[in-house]
């Protein structure tokens, strides 16, 4: 019996030692739901690309996506710099009611809420406001875009 343990015990070891990175990435932590945040803003951008709509409303989409794509960066570089898995896709938390242009303020409110947790790594911080003020300039070329949308339907 004692023998089948020692041959064992380095094999549970090993299979031990393998899935400890793979739960420690999925485990909780103080740090900012920045995946969480990419999949919202990933969201915001389909919603603003991938629609018809006249040119006031498409300039303004543009420099919404424009933003969406920055701050995709800057999440991205501050998931990877906090050891987050980046190839991780959760749903997004919009709502799926309301005009197009509305659903992408309302994923992007939702993003910039995702990265407004407690950060404690000094280098993160930095790529995080810089994201915040592209998602805030996103949001503002978003609800722009959708001014425009009412005033012409209205």
């Amino acid at each position: 019996m004692s023998i089948r343990f020692i041959r064992l015990a380095p094999l549970a070891l090993l299979a031990g030692l393998a899935a400890t990175p793979a739960l420690a990435q999925q485990l909780p932590g103080r740090h900012p739901a920045y995946v969480h945040a990419l999949s919202d803003l990933r969201e915001a951008r389909w919603l603003l690309y991938h629609q018809a709509g006249d040119t006031k409303i498409y300039v303004n989409e543009d420099i919404a996506i424009s933003e969406i794509d920055t701050a995709i960066r800057e999440i991205r570089n501050a998931a990877i710099d906090d050891g987050k898995d980046v190839g991780n896709r959760p749903p997004p938390d919009a709502n799926q009611y309301g005009s197009r242009l509305l659903r992408a303020v309302e994923a992007l409110k939702k993003a910039r809420a995702d990265i407004s947790g407690a950060e404690d790594n000094p280098e993160v911080r930095n790529l995080r406001r810089r994201a915040y003020e592209h998602i805030d300039r996103a949001i503002a070329a978003a609800q722009k875009a959708h001014g425009h949308w009412v005033h012409l339907r209205g």
